[in-house]
């Protein structure tokens, strides 16, 4: 498949059939992901690769509850929104493969010269550790069409980033930096409410 062509039929896939994930395609999905680019090849990531259902259901339920105890009004309405929290939150239980993304913030130039803390330089520079991890997902989304699986970037399960850090015991200063899905498609699906390039180019010569 073309380059093109994994962009273009790229899209979130929450569905999944029951047929396993190649653990060689898994491995060279990660692989793919170390490749993508970083601020002074710092290479922040690490990837937990997540196949033990009860694993799975035991963040799940984790997630699950975490949302269930946000304050909300007693309204119908909230009721409906809690209970799409819920799904797009947990849908990777049902998932062949759950891909964490864990980052761990790297010593940087500035910090040996200058009076700033990691913190404060990251925030300079807007956050570019969790930049290279969305470029390092991207290479997962694409590859995985690729290969003729679906995926699906999941930031909703942070929710209860804290609990399921202490889950999967990741520890300070590494964290918990976003989920991805991977398996067989149960449903096709396209991409959909893409904006037009004549909403989102601007040239200026």
């Amino acid at each position: 498949m073309e380059l093109k062509d994994s962009i273009e039929k790229r899209a979130s896939i929450r569905s999944f059939t029951e047929q396993p994930v190649d653990k060689e395609d898994i491995k060279e999905l990660i692989r793919r992901a170390g490749l993508a680019p970083s601020e002074n090849n710092h290479q922040p990531w690490k990837f937990i690769v997540i196949t033990n259902k009860q694993l799975l259901k035991k963040m799940s339920e984790v997630v699950s509850k975490k949302i269930e105890e946000m304050p909300s009004s007693e309204s119908k309405r909230a009721y409906l929104i809690k209970s799409q929290m819920q799904f797009f939150a947990t849908f990777f239980v049902n998932a062949p493969v759950l891909i964490v993304v864990t980052l761990c913030p790297q010593e940087n130039l500035w910090e040996k010269g200058l009076n700033i803390n990691v913190e404060e330089i990251s925030r300079i520079q807007n956050y570019p550790d969790l930049q290279a991890c969305g470029a390092a997902i991207q290479n997962i989304l694409l590859s995985a069409t690729e290969m003729g699986y679906g995926a699906c970037w999941m930031s909703s399960p942070l929710t209860a980033k804290a609990e399921l850090e202490e889950l999967l015991d990741i520890k300070s200063p590494s964290f918990l930096a976003s989920f991805v899905t991977i398996g067989k498609p149960a449903i096709q699906v396209s991409q959909s409410n893409k904006k037009p390039l004549k909403d989102i180019l601007l040239i200026k010569e």
